[in-house]
């Protein structure tokens, strides 16, 4: 399993959206992204999470957060485990007084469910190396580790570029 974090949310040509992840030790331009669809509730309520913005009336992964916290658990982790024919599949992992329980769930619902609580995400490493894309998105640091000089635009148009040619059939088997 790999450690990813949530670099961004983008919207491909027919208007779906796309969270991307990326290993938390990889650096910024270097190693893979990983792109998954997912609704635009869902997209809405993970932005709002990493965001830190605050919401009038709690969201549904606020709702969620709130019953396991008043059940006396905790997220100890989410992980995409799995890809089959384009979809993806994940797991939380609760901890409790009685032990640790596994949920079956979407990688959407998973992550932000843990952009809320602080869980760390994970992805199969076999499921980062089929549906990973190198990275193109994020900039690389100059010799002094500050971020180097990157023409967004140019950056950004060859990311769209990408979204426009790309299906989620083309990460199935």
């Amino acid at each position: 399993m790999t450690e990813v974090h949530v670099v961004g949310i983008a919207i491909d040509s027919s208007g779906q959206r796309v969270i991307l992840l990326k290993p938390k030790e990889a650096e910024p331009g270097e190693g893979k992204i990983m792109p998954i669809w997912i609704g635009e509730q869902e997209a809405t309520s993970i932005l709002v999470a990493v965001e830190g913005v605050h919401m009038p009336r709690p969201l549904a992964h606020d709702l969620l957060r709130s019953v396991i916290d008043v059940l006396g658990s905790r997220v100890d982790r989410v992980e995409i485990t799995s890809i089959d024919n384009g979809t993806f599949y994940a797991v939380v992992y609760l901890e409790g007084a009685d032990g640790e329980h596994v949920v079956d769930a979407r990688p959407s619902d998973a992550i932000a469910l843990a952009s809320r609580t602080g869980a760390p995400m994970h992805v199969a490493d076999a499921v980062l190396e089929e549906a990973g894309i190198e990275d193109t998105v994020t900039s690389r640091p100059d010799e002094s580790g500050e971020p180097g000089e990157v023409d967004e635009e140019e950056r950004l148009e060859e990311f769209r570029s990408f979204l426009d040619t790309v299906n989620p059939e083309d990460f199935g088997e």
